[in-house]
């Protein structure tokens, strides 16, 4: 139970994460650059960060092996990764709706999704 409360957290984490460090780029004017509207992304962004940290702390705490948790602490990190990525692409195929993917980037995602398999092994 706790690998799947870390795991959902770390969703929510990177969703928050990932609007907060890509969704200026759609939500906001693109043509103005003045320093007020620079200090109002900015800001924009660290609140929503706020709500990143407010998932992604207690994810890790969670799945900790050495609070009880069932993952290590480098089984954690790559878990964070491949949703990072995972997430972020739903993103942008959702969102920036011109963005493409090609084999490249799904063969990427494989490879991540190998170095899950490395990290988990026994051995």
């Amino acid at each position: 139970m706790k690998s799947i409360i870390t795991i959902a957290l770390l969703i929510l984490s990177n969703a928050f994460m990932t609007l907060a460090w890509y969704g200026h780029l759609k939500f906001f004017d693109k043509t103005q650059t003045t320093p007020s509207k620079f200090a109002l992304i900015v800001l924009s962004s660290w609140g929503l960060a706020f709500f990143e940290y407010c998932f992604q702390v207690p994810a890790n705490r969670i799945g900790y092996e050495q609070n009880g948790g069932p993952f290590s602490l480098l089984q954690l990190k790559v878990i964070q990764e491949v949703i990072s990525l995972t997430v972020f692409m739903v993103f942008a195929m959702t969102v920036f709706k011109n963005t493409k993917f090609s084999y490249n980037h799904l063969i990427g995602l494989g490879l991540l999704v190998l170095s899950v398999y490395f990290i988990f092994r026994k051995g």
